[in-house]
């Protein structure tokens, strides 16, 4: 996936953290963006989650009365 233009930012990083990543030559910007990027996706996982609950709640509800959909003709 190709990275889009990128922005400078101020950070805060525990000084340890920074001296070990420095001594392990990881590049810390790249780090950071790839940490980011991790909890950004959680994130949205965790709303979209939350948003859909009663949906999911009420298929699960469906399943359990009725069964799968189309049970009869599963391969497996």
């Amino acid at each position: 996936m190709p990275r889009s233009a990128r922005k400078a930012a101020n950070l805060s990083l525990d000084a340890n953290l920074v001296a070990s990543a420095r001594e392990l030559d990881i590049n810390i910007s790249r780090a950071a963006e790839d940490g980011l990027t991790r909890a950004i996706k959680a994130e949205q996982e965790r709303r979209w989650l939350d948003e859909n609950a009663e949906a999911i709640r009420l298929e699960n509800e469906y399943v359990e009365k009725h069964g799968l959909p189309f049970a009869k003709y599963r391969q497996f």
